[in-house]
C-alpha cells in the first residue's frame, strides 16, 4: 500500500512513519507538512528516528498513494481532506479538536471518498467504547440511577479539553442512557450531583500520551473501565490498520469501530 503521511514532522506523523517504514506492507511514497515548515526538504526517515528513506518532508500535493494519513491541526486536516476530494483519494483523519462546522464538512466529503475519522485511533480505546456502551445499557434503569463521571488526562501540550475521545465516550454513555446534561469540572458549592448529568475532567500534565477512566457509580458498587496508553505508537498502529482497512473501500465515513469489526 502506497502512505502519504500529511503532518509527518509532528510527534505522531514522525511514529507513523517509524513504524510504516519498518511495515513490509507500505511503502510512503509522501510526507507532508505546511509550506512555511523550517524541515521542508528533509528525508521523513531522518525525522522520524529510523535513518533515510527515500522521501523527504514536503508540501500537499498530487502523489501516487493509495491512502493518506493525517495527524495535524483542525484546518490543516479539513485542507488535506479537500484535496483527497479533488483527487479521489481514500483518507485516515486521525487529527482532534474538529469543530462542528469542520465536522460537518468530512461527513459531507465522505459521500464522495471514504474517510476513517476517529477521536481516538486506540485499538484499546475502541474496545473500551464498546464495552462503555454496553455497562451505559445494561444499567441504565436501576432504580438508585447511575452517576457518570470522565476523567481524562493527557500531556501539557494538548491544545483541547476535554479530549474529542473523552467527549466520545460522554456521548455514548448519554445516548444509551438518555442523558441531556453535562458539566466540565465543579468547583465552589454546586449543591448535590444532579441524576441527568455527565461529568467531565481534564487533567494536563507532563507527557503523558492520554489515559481515560470512565466511572458508573451506583449506591453500595461502582464499575470503572479505565484504558491508557504508554506511549503513542497505539495511535500510529492504529492509524496505520485503518489505513489498511480502508484501501479499496467504496466512499463513507467509517469509525474505528467499523476498521475493529465492533
Amino acid at each position: 500500500m502506497k502512505l502519504a503521511i500529511h503532518g509527518a514532522a509532528g510527534r505522531m506523523g514522525q511514529r507513523v512513519t517509524a513504524l510504516a517504514a519498518k511495515d513490509s506492507h507500505v511503502q510512503i511514497v509522501a510526507a507532508l507538512e505546511s509550506a512555511n515548515h523550517p524541515m521542508l526538504g528533509t528525508d521523513a526517515g531522518l525525522l522520524a528516528g529510523v535513518g533515510e528513506i527515500g522521501v523527504p518532508l514536503g508540501v500537499v500535493g498530487e502523489s501516487n498513494a493509495d491512502v493518506v494519513i493525517d495527524f495535524s491541526v483542525p484546518d490543516a486536516a479539513v485542507a488535506v481532506a479537500a484535496h483527497c476530494l479533488e483527487f479521489n483519494r481514500p483518507v485516515v483523519i486521525a487529527t482532534t479538536g474538529l469543530d462542528a462546522d469542520q465536522q460537518a464538512y468530512i461527513a459531507k466529503a465522505a459521500k464522495k471518498i471514504p474517510i476513517v475519522w476517529s477521536p481516538s485511533m486506540s485499538t484499546a480505546v475502541n474496545v473500551a467504547m464498546k464495552l462503555a456502551e454496553i455497562a451505559a445499557k445494561a444499567l441504565r434503569d436501576l432504580p438508585s440511577g447511575v452517576d457518570i463521571e470522565i476523567i481524562e488526562c493527557h500531556h501539557r501540550f494538548k491544545e483541547d479539553a476535554p479530549s474529542g475521545t473523552a467527549l466520545k465516550f460522554g456521548k455514548i454513555a448519554a445516548e444509551a442512557m438518555e442523558i441531556t446534561g453535562q458539566t466540565h469540572g465543579r468547583s465552589g458549592r454546586p449543591g448535590p450531583r444532579p441524576r441527568n448529568e455527565i461529568g467531565y475532567h481534564a487533567v494536563r500534565a507532563g507527557d503523558n500520551p492520554g489515559e481515560h477512566t470512565i466511572l458508573f457509580g451506583m449506591l453500595g458498587e461502582k464499575l470503572e473501565l479505565r484504558v491508557a496508553a504508554s506511549n503513542r505508537d497505539c495511535y500510529a498502529q492504529g492509524a496505520l490498520l485503518a489505513a489498511k482497512w480502508l484501501h479499496g473501500k467504496a466512499p463513507g465515513l467509517y469509525s474505528m469501530s467499523d476498521v475493529l469489526g465492533l
